[in-house]
């Protein structure tokens, strides 16, 4: 080995769910939204100057930050924006977890918090889930210096009721509780309304995938005026410019169309529930999704060879090789009839195994 070689940092990356260039292909593997952004996304862009790009973006984000604040009913004090909810996460291993003591989080949960806290050399301990792939808070009962889940669960789609949350931030006043809503607004209840009770509390949530901008990049984090100070600081010391003048505005127009915000919610979570019938009758168990996917497993077929037959007609979705989840599928809610098309491919494949 060389010896420069011995001073690289080395981590497991996390592995993001396929983009596949395929223009035929039903795209239900990295929980997308199907429908396009709010209209105002749309006249932002139209209307850009793009002159102003020979100009640094604002550092505080201010447009978009008051956008989110105002609709949360919250101070922008109490407001961090960042790269997608990735970068705003990453920062917050950065800022909060740097204790001896473990950071706690579930077995079977978003991929990248490992990645992150190897990354940073934070210690862990993985936290089971229990049989039904729910989160107990009295298994956090425990010694900690940090924890972090996702609410609901990804990629199980399970949901903690918010006084259980409660039950885990109120039992560690000591340490940051952060609650991963990227998926909240398909039917969860947000925590937001804590962070006003409890100190500890951040609560971080996304553009992605309720209001459709995953190709945009903006997530943010929420909590007291003191944390949001901490988590700026440490952006401040790491990339002052973090997002652009064109994000920042779009976010900021997506942020203030409600009605078209809740409606594309309405839809997607219409269109779950039915697939939850469809997913029944040819044979599916899963779980009470309250997220913009399911998770699924099949009573006799093999996952992976579901994956495998579904990929060959050109849909993909998401297959996770690993323990305890290795016979399940985590299906994206898309478009009423990329559901249809993925049923009857189902249909089909189900019925020849049976006979």
């Amino acid at each position: 080995m060389r010896q420069w070689e011995n001073n690289i940092r080395r981590v497991v990356p996390y592995t993001p769910g396929e983009q596949p260039k395929d223009e035929s292909m039903i795209k239900l593997n990295t929980n997308e939204n199907p429908y396009p952004p709010a209209p105002g996304v749309r006249r932002v862009l139209e209307s850009f100057g793009t002159e102003s790009l020979r100009l640094y973006p604002d550092p505080t984000a201010g447009d978009l930050v008051s956008a989110i604040a105002e609709n949360h009913g919250l101070s922008a004090d109490q407001v961090f924006a960042g790269v997608g909810s990735d970068d705003v996460l990453a920062m917050c291993f950065l800022t909060f977890f740097n204790s001896e003591k473990p950071l706690l989080f579930p077995d079977i949960t978003y991929s990248f918090y490992d990645v992150w806290a190897g990354l940073y050399r934070i210690p862990y301990r993985c936290v089971p889930l229990d049989e039904n792939f729910g989160i107990r808070p009295e298994d956090y009962m425990q010694e900690a210096g940090g924890i972090i889940f996702p609410n609901p669960n990804a990629p199980t789609g399970i949901e903690l009721p918010p006084d259980q949350v409660e039950e885990i931030v109120r039992s560690h006043p000591d340490v940051i509780v952060i609650v991963d809503e990227a998926y909240i607004d398909f039917g969860g209840s947000t925590c937001v309304p804590l962070i006003g009770k409890y100190d500890n509390l951040i609560v971080v949530q996304t553009f992605s995938k309720s209001r459709s901008l995953a190709g945009m990049r903006i997530g943010y984090a929420m909590g007291n005026p003191e944390l949001i100070r901490a988590l700026n600081d440490v952006k401040y010391s790491f990339n002052s410019y973090t997002m652009s003048r064109v994000s920042i505005a779009c976010g900021a127009a997506a942020m203030k169309d409600r009605a078209y915000f809740e409606d594309t919610c309405r839809k997607i979570t219409e269109t779950r529930e039915w697939a939850k019938q469809e997913l029944r009758s040819l044979g599916f168990l899963f779980g009470d999704s309250r997220a913009n996917f399911i998770f699924a497993r099949h009573s006799f077929i093999p996952a992976e060879e579901l994956f495998a037959v579904l990929r060959e007609n050109h849909i993909y979705v998401r297959y996770f090789k690993k323990p305890r989840i290795d016979n399940y599928l985590r299906i994206t809610v898309g478009l009423r009839e990329e559901m249809e098309a993925l049923f009857a491919v189902l249909r089909d494949y189900i019925a020849s195994r049976a006979t």
